[in-house]
């Protein structure tokens, strides 16, 4: 079992710092040889927590898991200056402290799961598959992978956070929205119509009663509408929504209230359920029907 040190510039951000250092001359073997040796003794612990110690491709990976973990929080420490991570390298703590930022970043963005517990505990099992660093490997994804897990982290809390502060109802089924868009608009929607009222499955109910003003038939006033949604929310959370959202969320929302007056005028005929469903169903097909609701009218 061994630290990898490739002669490229490819790979795990840990073994570039290694190749610089060495390039450079700013790293003696005996430094080198200290770092080798920690990351052994990590690899170990890792291995005897995790997998198991006395088997040799248990260590091995055990190994690439230690390199991909630090090389993760040596990016993040040093900011991705080489320079800053070599003196983090040779700090006391040496790896160590790397390492730790590293982990507490997996676990931070790892998703919990209801079903079959992680081999990790409160890290993915995935996530870190793609942060790990095998020898062969001829690049190193792990960064990439970090932030697209930190960007589904973000949009998840922001979800959330929009249920928590703009619906009725506080348990809700995971399949039942799929994107940020989907939450926001339905928000938007819901309190445009009515006046401000937190979310309920009683749109469509509702609809019948209420009286539909010509300028909200605008993109400026869906607009207004969005802002003043995220203007209750924290500046961080809303920046992060904002920079979410498609182009099209705001063409997407006037279509859906052009069909909101048509669903009301065929209502408003005595129309049948099922012809009701029809009608919907027909103008979703032809465009998504952003922020309209999904459920069945009880």
């Amino acid at each position: 079992m061994q630290l990898i040190v490739r002669d490229t510039q490819q790979g795990p951000f840990l073994s570039k710092v290694i190749y610089q250092a060495q390039a450079e001359d700013t790293l003696s073997a005996e430094q080198l040889s200290q770092i080798k040796c920690k990351a052994v003794l990590m690899s170990l612990k890792f291995a005897d927590k995790f997998y198991n110690k006395y088997k040799m491709h248990l260590l091995e990976q055990a190994a690439h898991d230690v390199i991909g973990i630090v090389s993760l929080g040596l990016l993040a420490l040093s900011e991705q200056d080489q320079q800053k991570a070599l003196q983090l390298l040779l700090a006391p703590e040496g790896l160590v402290k790397p390492f730790q930022k590293g982990w507490s970043m997996l676990a931070a963005v790892s998703r919990k799961s209801t079903g079959k517990a992680s081999l990790y505990g409160e890290v993915d099992e995935q996530l870190l598959a793609q942060v790990s660093s095998p020898p062969q490997a001829e690049d190193w994804p792990g960064w990439q992978a970090y932030q697209q897990a930190l960007t589904e982290h973000h949009r998840l809390h922001a979800m959330q956070l929009l249920r928590q502060q703009f619906y009725q109802r506080q348990v809700f089924d995971e399949f039942e929205h799929f994107s940020l868009e989907e939450v926001l608009a339905e928000v938007v929607l819901y309190r445009a119509l009515t006046a401000g009222d937190k979310v309920k499955q009683d749109l469509k109910k509702r609809l019948r009663q209420i009286t539909l003003a010509e300028h909200w038939f605008s993109e400026a006033y869906l607009i207004m509408q969005t802002e003043t949604v995220l203007s209750e929310l924290p500046a961080d959370n809303a920046a992060a929504i904002r920079q979410d959202l498609g182009q099209h969320f705001v063409p997407a929302l006037l279509r859906t209230l052009h069909f909101c007056r048509d669903y009301q005028q065929l209502q408003q005929t005595e129309a049948s359920p099922e012809k009701l469903d029809a009608f919907e169903h027909k103008h979703g097909l032809q465009s998504p029907l952003l922020g309209w609701p999904h459920y069945l009218e009880l």
